[in-house]
């Protein structure tokens, strides 16, 4: 699966190969080696963290020499994201590295920049990113790939029509996506194999 002729009306800013095949490879093989747990997901009505119907997936305790190589590369694009989305950002939150099995998923939810979010540290969270650690395939039989948990985006068109939008963006290796930390998107559930991603938010 490829993203060639991706149509893109939420401003996307797509970035391929902004890891390495070699860098995700070893990345993948660190994910798998150490201890994982449920990802959080904050809910206003809610003092849990862990809410699985909401969001399934685990988050991947990596080594702090891993964080900081990526983080100092997300540092190297913030006046390249500056640009494009016409903000004055600062540093990123330390990146989060997450593991999708099959049948995790994550709903539709925005990440910050909006009134609709209560909590102070998300609210601040003004660009989304995703750097996508494998490649989604259709062939099971494809080593180091999964099917399902394309990154999905919702939203509408200007007035007077308002008409729904949605657009599927498919994982691969290396590719890094920024969006809108206010724009709706989701992971649905995956259908085989393990979706390994990075996540951060610029401020």
């Amino acid at each position: 699966m490829t993203n060639s002729s991706f149509p893109d009306p939420f401003g996307l800013f797509l970035k391929p190969a902004f890891l390495d095949e070699e860098t995700c490879a070893r990345i993948r093989a660190e994910a798998r080696s150490v201890p994982g747990h449920p990802a959080p997901v904050y809910l206003d009505d809610s003092p849990d963290l862990i809410h699985q119907n909401v969001r399934k997936t685990t988050s991947i305790e990596i080594s702090e020499a891993t964080i900081a190589m990526v983080h100092q590369r997300l540092r190297e694009l913030t006046s390249e994201l500056s640009e494009h989305f016409g903000l004055e950002l600062e540093d990123c939150e330390s990146p989060q590295f997450l593991m999708y099995k099959p049948g995790d998923f994550f709903v539709r939810h925005q990440d910050g920049n909006t009134g609709l979010i209560k909590f102070d540290h998300l609210r601040v969270r003004r660009v989304s990113i995703v750097v996508f650690l494998n490649q989604e395939v259709t062939d099971e039989s494809v080593p180091e790939s999964y099917g399902g948990g394309a990154l999905m985006f919702y939203g509408n068109t200007p007035p007077p029509e308002f008409a729904p939008l949605e657009q599927k963006l498919h994982g691969e290796t290396g590719l890094l996506v920024a969006f809108a930390a206010q724009t709706t998107h989701e992971v649905p559930p995956i259908a085989f194999g393990e979706r390994f991603s990075i996540v951060t938010w610029f401020k």
